[in-house]
């Protein structure tokens, strides 16, 4: 059976967290297992179809992927209504009501979250035992490198792609827990993202590198911000399929 033929079960969680309870999706193939675990950190948008998707492919290949809701201090998902497509108009609306609240989303408090996220994996009879695999999009690749750094015995993997604020002038930024990860990482970054500079993509190198962090940081030439979500209008397929071969080379070589 091929990973586009396995069948997939997908159910909705709820899980505690110290504010109050995250909205989440448990993915993982049917029948077997237990398989290694995955975290996905949304993009700034959501747990949405689109999302559900790519959880859904993931655990086609082979994993039990969490998806959770961390925006879930401010609601369910979507904690703003979205349209089918978000073209740049839509974004451009959506983010007057998103912005804020993605800015309200402290390190502390997405690392608090974390920890339920990283308990949820670990309790399930879906997950197999061990250290697990973290991807995130857009913001959620800034979570994937916190809890890399917050977690490191628990994170065997961390991936980010067109990711933001990485490596920032700022005592809170990621980066500068580079000297606690473990786990090897990889970053594919969005070309010309004024979230996330060249001098932030070599700031990140430069820290993992003195850390002695296995990783590999690579801008994806042309593709905007955005580039894996297929229902925005950066998705970029070519960069997107090179994010799928990159994550799964990244998981597979990591996780038993």
């Amino acid at each position: 059976m091929t990973a586009a033929e396995r069948a997939i079960e997908t159910a909705a969680l709820d899980i505690p967290t110290g504010d109050g309870t995250a909205d989440a999706f448990l993915v993982h193939p049917a029948g077997g297992g237990p398989y290694p675990g995955v975290l996905m950190y949304m993009d700034a948008f959501g747990p949405r179809p689109q999302l559900l998707s790519m959880a859904e492919r993931l655990a086609s290949a082979g994993y039990t992927v969490l998806l959770p809701n961390v925006f879930h201090r401010h609601g369910r998902a979507p904690v703003v209504p979205l349209p089918e497509f978000i073209d740049e108009s839509a974004e451009h609306a959506l983010f007057e009501h998103l912005g804020p609240i993605l800015r309200s989303l402290t390190p502390y408090q997405g690392m608090r979250d974390a920890e339920a996220y990283l308990r949820t994996l670990a309790d399930s009879p879906a997950a197999a035992d061990g250290p697990v695999g973290v991807t995130g999009y857009c913001m959620g690749a800034r979570l994937s490198l916190l809890t890399a750094g917050t977690y490191p015995e628990r994170v065997a993997a961390a991936a980010g792609f067109h990711g933001g604020r990485l490596a920032a002038d700022t005592p809170d930024s990621p980066h500068l827990l580079a000297g606690r990860i473990t786990a090897e990482l990889y970053f594919g970054h969005a070309d010309a993202d004024p979230v996330m500079p060249a001098e932030q993509i070599a700031r990140l190198g430069q820290a993992l590198t003195a850390a002695g962090v296995r990783h590999r940081s690579e801008v994806y030439a042309g593709a905007p911000h955005g580039f894996t979500q297929a229902d925005c209008h950066a998705y970029d397929a070519e960069a997107d399929a090179r994010h799928w071969s990159a994550l799964l080379d990244l998981l597979g070589r990591t996780l038993t």
